[in-house]
């Protein structure tokens, strides 16, 4: 599920785009000005952003140096072609004019995400409601940030890389190593259980199952 963090202060714009949003399949976060805005992405790096320039505060133009390597798509009420352009060049991917057409807007987001994803590797993945960001070594579950060790982010990141297939301790041991050095065969096992948990206390689903003597997986959900 794409993640979109709407930034505006008008509860009433707000409310709409949040209501399509999440009817066309996206997960949605708001905030209400620049400085909140910023405390939001602290907790994980959405897939696109959709910013007004009127903030409270932290004004848009200021938010927007801020957001490097997310897509986003400015909405405001200036219309005028040098603030359009002044806004491209300052890193927008796009600009909507308010009033907007909620049609319109949605194609817009849908070419934006589709751009990102074939500008290159995705630094996000997802199964089911966990969603972890690699470039920020950021882990969500159900929209909630989850506080993890460095070597349960490891043994999460590898089997959300492999979601099909069972990872075996010996693969699993090598790869994390990368990450992690002080898991050894004989923690494995309480690491895993320590992650299935901490997953469970917010989504109330086991996301991982042990394949008796060869390793670990992700359940299918």
């Amino acid at each position: 599920m794409k993640h979109i963090l709407v930034i505006d202060d008008d509860v009433h714009i707000g409310n709409m785009l949040e209501e399509t949003l999440e009817r066309e399949g996206y997960q949605v976060s708001r905030a209400y000005s620049g400085t909140e805005a910023l405390l939001v992405l602290q907790a994980g790096k959405p897939d696109l952003v959709l910013l007004d320039l009127m903030l409270p505060g932290l004004g848009g133009e200021e938010v927007l140096p801020r957001l490097s390597g997310i897509p986003v798509i400015v909405m405001s009420a200036k219309a005028g072609v040098e603030d359009k352009v002044t806004l491209l060049l300052g890193g927008a991917a796009d600009y909507v004019t308010k009033p907007f057409d909620m049609k319109e807007l949605l194609a817009r987001i849908t070419v934006q995400l589709r751009m990102a994803v074939a500008g290159g590797v995705s630094s996000v993945l997802e199964y089911d409601e966990i969603r972890i960001d690699l470039s920020a070594r950021m882990v969500q579950a159900a929209g909630q940030p989850v506080r993890l060790t460095r070597t349960e982010y490891a043994i999460l990141k590898l089997l959300m890389q492999n979601p099909s297939q069972v990872v075996t301790k010996s693969v699993l041991l090598d790869r994390i190593c990368e990450d992690t050095p002080d898991c050894m065969e004989n923690s494995l096992k309480v690491h895993v259980s320590n992650l299935r948990r901490k997953l469970k206390e917010v989504t109330g689903k086991d996301y991982m199952e042990a394949v008796w003597g060869i390793g670990f997986k992700m359940r299918e959900m």
